[in-house]
Parts: C-alpha cells; sequence; structure tokens
C-alpha cells in the first residue's frame, strides 16, 4: 500500500495510505480532512490555494509545470524551489513515500 506523507501548517504529520494511480496529491489530501487545505479552485488550476513543498528527491519524478502553474506559484511570497500546486502532481505507485508540505498561507 502506497503511502502520502503530508506536513501541515502546525507542523504535525499525516499518513494517507492507498494513493490510487491517475488522482492528484491534492484530491487525497482533501478527501483525507488534510487542515488548511483550501484546494479553492478544486484542480483547475486557477489559485494556489494547494501550494505545497515537494521533498526535494521526489521533485524530478513529476513533469514540469506549464505555464499557468508557474505564474500562479511566482504570485507566493512563500515560492520555493521545489513548490508546486498539488493539484497538478498526478500520483502514482512509484511515489510512495512522497512527503510533501504545506506552504504558509498568502
Amino acid at each position: 500500500m502506497s503511502k502520502l506523507i503530508v506536513a501541515t501548517r502546525t507542523g504535525d504529520e499525516m499518513v494517507i495510505e492507498s494513493g490510487k494511480p491517475g488522482r492528484t496529491v491534492m484530491e487525497m489530501m482533501r478527501d483525507e480532512g488534510v487542515p488548511d487545505l483550501l484546494a479553492l479552485c478544486g484542480g483547475s488550476r486557477s489559485c494556489a490555494t494547494c501550494h505545497v513543498w515537494v521533498d526535494p528527491a521526489f521533485a524530478d519524478r513529476f513533469p514540469p509545470a506549464v505555464e499557468e502553474e508557474e505564474e500562479l506559484l511566482d504570485s507566493s511570497s512563500h515560492r520555493q524551489p521545489t513548490s508546486r500546486l498539488s493539484c497538478q502532481l498526478k500520483w502514482s505507485d512509484d511515489l510512495d513515500g512522497l512527503r510533501v508540505t504545506l506552504a504558509p498561507d498568502d
């Protein structure tokens, strides 16, 4: 069973089990009730309320961000080199153990 580890804004960690391939990291976090995850646009890449920092060990396992995602991330004062919108990160079995941290709210 694959696991996603989420560090919340309060510093707590949640482990989400059984990610289904094709679902997004945002959907997995939303469905498990991760605190402070707003995901206001529901995954349509029109807000940045699902901004996460991806563990650098996993960052290259995702396709590069498209222009719209880059623009939204650029609007955050909390952008880091591994910043991504979790709604754009598709889960696959090779991501077992992925750790993401919810970025602070802008």
